[in-house]
């Protein structure tokens, strides 16, 4: 990096655009940022320079740069005004974002940029950083530490009333409750975000983020087609803004499909004309889960669990509900299998249904307990023993009859008594 600084006007800007390589441009940036100068001009092309900069070290991966850079700028924020301040500092963060591998770069970034902004008394910004960092400590798993950093937030923005960030502040707050399993509170602060963007005007793809996370908090809930209509709703937000969120939309909506026993209704939908378009890994899982579910097949579910581990499994919100499909399936089939014998072994049952022994024998002593069938497992022997199942005996629900019936009878002779001596 150059010690002589370069004026800052239009022909340095197109200098560093002309430089042939990134390096060069970059060093012509700085140069522009030494300038002293402190004149409108000279402001808007410095934040101009500063915002090209920003892009090209976002390209290069620099991402200690634009952290430093951050730092460096302090005194031009000084010169600026407040929201011109916040654009640039929320522009430098979102940069280092799209650089992979740097959460925790992000985290300590953005704790820094509070720091300043409490010294600074720049309220509006610090609490748009507070939100994102409270986002990246949710994407780090550091759930307790992020939820004290929103419950203090949440009082001070509902103080001043600004509902926007009040919305992405609540719709934060729901997505934390959940990751915590905290099924209720996070329905509750969903609420809240919808009455909040219910007052103003809500950008589509912030709808969109609303509407995804309803869809999600509904299918937790076992209400598939509620979620399905939610999903839907906020894949048609994202598709018309191509957000790359559009394809797990779709993805959630095709597992709805799945989980209302509709997977026959899953090749119609990605091969409709929105469903074309984001044809890839996310929608071959879940056509695959769907041939297989449509099939009982528990080989071919674990083949596509197997094949597709990236796009089901770490996948939380598939995983959770796939794992519930798989085991329904893994019931059915069992069931089926038994059913023509009353002892059995289990061995032979695992090579009818092509799982290993131990996962057979697992499963089955669950489902006795679970009381799906009546029997029991000879672990000595590996047999499965299967009972009859007890009939019930008719005396008893006769016998509550009469009982029944006699209360009545002596009812309505104490009635009658009753009119007699009056």
């Amino acid at each position: 990096m150059s010690t002589s600084y370069l004026p800052a006007t239009t022909d340095s800007i197109a200098q560093a655009l002309e430089a042939k390589a990134p390096s060069e441009s970059i060093s012509i940036y700085y140069r522009i940022l030494e300038n002293p100068s402190s004149s409108p001009d000279a402001l808007r092309i410095k934040e101009q320079a500063i915002t090209n900069l920003s892009d090209l070290l976002r390209q290069e991966n620099r991402a200690e740069e634009l952290r430093s850079l951050l730092t460096q700028l302090r005194p031009f924020f000084a010169l600026i005004p407040k929201a011109k301040t916040a654009k640039i500092v929320r522009g430098i963060i979102d940069a280092v974002a799209k650089i992979p591998g740097t959460s925790d770069l992000q985290i300590s970034l953005c704790k820094e940029m509070v720091q300043w902004t409490r010294a600074e008394k720049r309220t509006f910004l610090r609490q748009r950083v507070e939100a994102r960092l409270a986002a990246l400590l949710m994407e780090n798993k550091e759930y307790s530490e992020a939820l004290n950093l929103l419950s203090g937030l949440i009082k001070e923005v509902r103080r001043l009333d600004d509902k926007l960030l009040l919305v992405d502040i609540d719709l934060l707050e729901s997505k934390l409750h959940f990751s915590l399993r905290n099924l209720p509170k996070a329905k509750a602060a969903l609420t809240a975000a919808r009455t909040a963007a219910n007052a103003i005007y809500v950008p589509p793809a912030q709808q969109g983020t609303i509407d995804l996370q309803s869809g999600i908090l509904h299918a937790e809930e076992k209400d598939y087609k509620t979620a399905y209509s939610y999903f839907f709703e906020a894949f048609e937000a994202f598709n018309a803004l191509e957000d790359p969120r559009a394809v797990f939309s779709l993805k959630y909506m095709l597992l709805c499909k799945i989980m209302v026993n509709q997977a026959d209704d899953v090749a119609g939908v990605i091969s409709s004309k929105a469903g074309l378009q984001y044809v890839g890994p996310e929608l071959d899982a879940m056509k695959a889960v769907a041939d297989a579910h449509a099939k009982r097949s528990l080989k071919l579910f674990e083949i596509a669990l197997r094949d597709y581990k990236a796009q089901l499994e770490e996948d939380p919100i598939v995983h959770r509900h796939l794992s519930s499909l798989y085991d329904t399936l893994l019931e059915q089939n069992l069931c089926r299998l038994i059913e023509p014998f009353s002892r059995v072994e289990i061995a032979h049952i695992a090579d009818l249904i092509e799982l290993p022994v131990e996962h057979v024998e697992k499963k089955l002593s669950q489902m006795i307990l679970d009381k799906k069938f009546a029997g029991t497992l000879d672990q000595g022997a590996g047999c499965l023993i299967i009972f009859d199942d007890p009939k019930t005996d008719a005396i008893y629900p006769a016998s509550l009859e009469t009982i029944s019936n006699i209360g009545k009878v002596v009812d309505s002779l104490y009635v009658r008594s009753a009119k007699i001596m009056a």
